[in-house]
């Protein structure tokens, strides 16, 4: 990641429209933002690299997502798109994120690729997609020796696996991965929180991923007041 981070760690994922939306919702993130597309969206792979390219005339980077609640159909479409577009952050499911990386790679178009895995309810372990448990340590020492350089936790549900989260990210920075990214139930109510629980963690960076709270539900646009209420409610002001 070469872009700028809140406190030097932060950044935020939004999932945006189009480039007109990107430049809203980057202009009210004050720059710390990284817009998002879902590849669910884009039967045809070849809109969704369109609208990957015009984003990216407003932004540096752009993260494709999974899309359905994070589901691995849409995998391939990610990769898909991303060959066509050079986004610069996708996201996979765990089991898949290597191959993702491999290929693109490959093809001369390396992306940073996440590995998606589910809180287990336990602290110290993770679970899988495939609803395989694993131990946090034995999780990340895999990780890293399969090259991925950043892990998507999800669903959070707010501050429900918060613990688990955190003991994720220590354990992922002690081994030298250099991205955390949740995704769940974040909104402006447990930003703060959910920040302040990881903030002394010296990790590369560390990204939520916010979506339902600040998508307005007709038009599917991120709405610029919802993002910036974000960051208000993190530094402690009023929103």
């Amino acid at each position: 990641m070469v872009t700028g981070k809140l406190y030097d760690f932060v950044l935020f994922n939004f999932l945006v429209k189009d480039k007109k939306n990107a430049e809203e919702v980057i202009n009210a993130g004050r720059g710390f933002v990284i817009p998002g597309i879902i590849a669910s969206e884009f039967d045809d792979i070849h809109a969704g690299a369109r609208r990957v390219k015009e984003i990216k005339e407003v932004a540096e980077l752009v993260s494709i997502g999974l899309g359905g609640g994070g589901n691995p159909e849409f995998a391939g479409r990610v990769v898909e798109i991303a060959a066509l577009s050079n986004p610069g952050h996708i996201n996979q499911p765990f089991e898949r994120s290597s191959f993702a990386r491999g290929y693109l790679e490959g093809i001369g178009n390396p992306q940073l690729v996440n590995a998606l895995v589910v809180p287990s309810g336990h602290v110290g372990c993770i679970k899988l997609y495939s609803g395989l448990e694993m131990k946090v340590e034995d999780f990340v020492e895999m990780a890293k020796a399969m090259g991925i350089e950043s892990v998507k936790f999800m669903p959070l549900k707010g501050i429900t696996h918060l613990d688990e989260l955190v003991y994720l990210t220590k354990i992922a920075a002690k081994n030298g991965l250099r991205g955390i990214e949740p995704a769940g139930g974040i909104n402006h109510t447990n930003i703060k929180r959910v920040i302040n629980a990881v903030k002394d963690i010296d990790i590369e960076f560390f990204m939520p991923h916010i979506f339902g709270s600040t998508i307005d539900k007709e038009s599917g646009r991120t709405i610029p007041a919802e993002v910036k209420k974000i960051l208000l409610a993190l530094e402690g002001k009023p929103c």
